[in-house]
């Protein structure tokens, strides 16, 4: 797996790169449509940089 994809990020960055609010984001990762959290802590969650990256490529391969 490459470096980048391994990269932690927060809610914040995650929704610059997946426009959507916070709690359709939170929503969708309850549903299953978007990847899991990942726990740091009790109160800090990240996702795998990877993870969105292969979300928006999904989607965007079923626009085109």
């Amino acid at each position: 797996m490459p470096e980048t994809e391994r990269k932690f990020i927060r809610l914040p960055q995650v929704l610059e790169i997946f426009p959507v609010s916070k709690s359709t984001w939170w929503a969708g990762c309850k549903s299953g449509e978007y990847p899991k959290p990942i726990h740091l802590s009790t109160r800090t969650s990240a996702w795998l940089l990877g993870d969105i990256q292969k979300l928006v490529d999904k989607l965007a391969g079923k626009v085109e």
